[in-house]
């Protein structure tokens, strides 16, 4: 199909540490559980409300695992874009067909970046699939070094 797009962005929260395993043929595989969160006011009541939702996120890129896994704790903020992809599996132990929807971070199309400041004991800096960049102190200046040079 012609003119068709299958992207997802989001900015959550990871749930837990990047789960990290071995493929059989040998390449690593992270995944990630991530929470996006929205809040409003419930018109009744007053109350402020709000919902969570889990993402599953599977990362392929060797050297995007690799990063994932020394730099990306659980608590960490993100920013993740990849595609939307299903599985279909068989479940051993009933028989019984098995779904599960994931965001697929795999090809030149996909990007993670760590939102956290310096001041959280994490590094903030852009991981794409297709340029794998560690972090850099010339990226990470605090954002008080700029105020100074600010003239209003």
């Amino acid at each position: 199909m012609a003119g068709s797009l299958n992207k997802v962005q989001l900015i959550g929260r990871l749930g837990a540490d990047p789960e990290v395993k071995q493929m059989v043929n040998g390449k690593s595989v992270a995944r990630l559980s991530v929470a996006t969160s929205q809040s409003w006011k419930d018109k009744s009541s007053g109350e402020r409300k709000e919902k969570t939702e889990w993402h599953r996120v599977v990362i392929f890129n060797e050297g995007l695992v690799n990063v994932v896994q020394q730099y990306v704790k659980k608590g960490a903020n993100v920013y993740i874009e990849g595609q939307l992809s299903t599985r279909k599996w068989k479940d051993e132990a009933t028989g019984q067909d098995k779904y599960s929807t994931e965001i697929v971070l795999q090809g030149y199309n996909s990007s993670l970046t760590m939102l956290d400041s310096r001041g959280n004991n994490s590094n903030s800096n852009l991981v794409s699939e297709n340029k794998s960049s560690l972090p850099n102190d010339n990226l990470n200046q605090d954002n008080s070094d700029l105020d100074d040079e600010i003239p209003f």
